[in-house]
């Protein structure tokens, strides 16, 4: 994977090193289809690498400096259960998981943050961290987006991947899916799954995607969820509001504008 981050990995720390009270961040991923040209971790590629980023943006907190710890790779991908690969845990099994996660953490932890690369989760991370903060635990979450990306596997993932991790991107493999607007197909989705709507997997259209429009994309999540995390304006979901725009048009989904 091109790149650096400097800051420590939680799971390359001793124990005497972890300084209590720090800023844990917490990549959630899936492991589920992206097409025949993308790999089966590509949400969790993606959030590992913003939360990395934000982790070396983000200036040390009055508890040191921010931990990244070892990501969720399994998520809520249950429309995509049609493609060999695609392994989910659902919604249920996620929630559970997160809650347990953040009230383990708030033992030595200050703040957590999960940083979600898939727009599946959203479900099960809104019932979580709304339940974590009714609790009061100091947590929240938010979405790796791409204003205006393309829903699955198109454009935007494909950049982001040549970006992050060009060797594993098949751009002889990549198709285009179906590319209405994700606000069209979603009652097809939800009711029989990404395949019926797409054979190939992908949602949008790869083509024209580069390393240089992956780098953009890249850069504008991890400078959102740093704005983010500065401000900690936290809705009643646990979900992180960004400052810079309106509540009623911001989004926490996958890694790019819908996600599913």
């Amino acid at each position: 994977m091109t790149g650096h981050a400097s800051r420590p990995a939680l799971a390359d720390t001793v124990w005497p090193a972890v300084p209590p009270g720090a800023l844990v961040l917490v990549p959630v991923g899936s492991t589920e289809q992206h097409g025949p040209h993308l790999p089966l971790d590509t949400d969790t590629v993606v959030a590992c690498s913003v939360a990395r980023r934000v982790a070396d943006a983000l200036p040390p907190g009055p508890y040191g400096r921010p931990l990244v710890a070892p990501p969720l790779t399994y998520g809520a991908s249950g429309e995509h259960a049609d493609f060999p690969g695609t392994m989910s845990i659902g919604h249920e099994a996620l929630h559970a998981v997160v809650v347990e996660l953040a009230r383990s953490l708030s033992l030595w932890a200050g703040r957590v943050v999960f940083v979600n690369g898939h727009g599946g989760n959203t479900a099960a991370l809104d019932t979580a961290l709304g339940l974590l903060r009714a609790e009061d635990h100091d947590a929240a979450w938010t979405g790796c987006e791409v204003p205006g990306g393309d829903a699955h596997a198109g454009r935007t993932e494909t950049s982001v991947l040549l970006h992050l991790d060009p060797g594993r991107v098949r751009l002889d493999a990549a198709v285009a899916g179906d590319t209405r607007p994700l606000a069209v197909l979603l009652p097809d989705l939800m009711a029989r799954g990404v395949r019926a709507v797409s054979p190939t997997g992908v949602l949008g259209d790869p083509a024209g995607a580069s390393a240089e429009e992956g780098r953009r994309a890249m850069a504008s999540m991890v400078s959102t969820t740093v704005r983010r995390i500065t401000a900690w304006t936290v809705d009643d979901r646990g979900r992180l509001a960004d400052p810079a725009r309106p509540p009623s048009v911001s989004r926490s989904q996958g890694p790019n504008a819908g996600h599913p």
